[in-house]
C-alpha cells in the first residue's frame, strides 16, 4: 500500500475542502502501524511547508468520544504551528470541511518526556503547567464516518487548537477531579471530569509516552499535549461561541467567523 498515496488523499480533501470516503472504504482495509505512517506523510507535508511540530494531541481517550466515532482505543496526532489560534482570535469556519470542538487539559511540558514505562506521576513531574484548551477537529472524511485506522491517518482529525493564555501548576490539585462545562451559544452542551480521559489526565498523556516509545520517540520541553476530549465534540458554524469552564483550571472562549 503506497503511504505517500493515502496522504496525498488526505492532503488533497483539506485542500479542497471537501470530504472524502475513508481510506479503508475506498482503498481496502490497512493496519494501525500503516496509518501512522500515513499520518507521518501527512505530518512531514506541514513541516515541509513551514509549520513545525509544537506538541500532540490524543483522540478518543474518553467512552463519550469513542462511542461517538465507533471505536474503542486511544489514538495520537501532532499540532503543528499554524494549527495554533491565539486567544481572542475568530475560528474561521471556512478553512474547514466538518469543523468540530471539544474541552481539553493541556499539558506544557517542562522536561523532556519518553519510555515505554512512562506513568501518571512521570508525566506530572515532568509538567509546567496544565492549561485549559479547545480542540479544533476537521475529519476529512465526509461525516465523520472512519474506522480507527482511517482516523489515526488522518491525524486524529486535527485541525486546530486553542490554549489558554495562563496556565496552573497540577501539583495542588486533583486532575481527576477537575470539572469542566461546555456551552454552545450560551446553552449547556455537556459536563464532565477530568476523569473521564482515561481516567486521568496525565494518565492519558502517558499512554502517548508509551506509544511514542514503541516506535522509538518521545515529548520535548516546550511541547504542548492536549491529553484528549472529556466530552462528546459539538459542531459549529459561523456565528457560534463555544465556552469551555474549567474549575481551577481556566475559561475559554471560541467565536466562530
Amino acid at each position: 500500500m503506497n503511504v505517500d498515496e493515502l496522504a496525498a488523499r488526505l492532503i488533497a480533501a483539506a485542500g479542497a475542502r471537501t470530504g472524502i470516503e475513508a481510506l479503508t472504504t475506498s482503498v481496502g482495509p490497512f493496519d494501525v502501524e500503516t496509518a501512522y505512517a500515513v499520518q507521518d506523510a501527512l505530518v512531514a507535508d506541514r513541516v515541509a511547508r513551514g509549520n513545525p511540530v509544537v506538541g500532540a494531541k490524543l483522540g478518543l481517550t474518553s467512552v463519550a468520544n469513542q462511542k461517538q466515532m465507533n471505536v474503542d482505543e486511544p489514538i495520537y496526532g501532532w499540532l503543528t504551528a499554524d494549527m495554533a489560534l491565539a486567544p481572542g482570535e475568530p475560528l474561521a469556519c471556512a478553512r474547514f470541511i466538518q469543523p468540530r470542538c471539544e474541552p481539553e487539559i493541556a499539558f506544557r511540558l517542562g522536561t523532556d518526556l519518553r519510555g515505554e514505562g512512562a506513568t501518571a506521576e512521570d508525566v506530572l513531574a515532568a509538567t509546567e503547567a496544565v492549561f485549559p484548551a479547545i480542540d479544533v477537529l476537521d475529519s476529512r472524511y465526509a461525516g465523520y464516518s472512519f474506522t480507527l485506522p482511517d482516523v489515526a491517518a488522518d491525524n486524529a482529525s486535527g485541525a486546530g487548537y486553542l490554549v489558554g493564555a495562563e496556565g496552573v501548576d497540577p501539583a495542588g490539585f486533583d486532575l481527576r477531579l477537575t470539572g469542566v462545562v461546555l456551552s454552545k451559544n450560551g446553552e449547556l452542551v455537556a459536563t464532565a471530569t477530568g476523569a473521564e480521559v482515561l481516567g486521568h489526565p496525565a494518565a492519558s498523556v502517558a499512554w502517548l509516552v508509551r506509544a511514542l516509545a514503541v516506535r522509538g520517540r518521545g515529548l520535548s520541553a516546550g511541547q504542548v499535549v492536549l491529553s484528549g476530549a472529556l466530552t462528546a465534540a459539538v459542531a459549529v458554524q459561523p456565528g457560534d461561541v463555544i465556552t469551555a469552564e474549567f474549575d481551577r483550571v481556566g475559561v475559554l472562549e471560541l467565536i466562530c467567523s
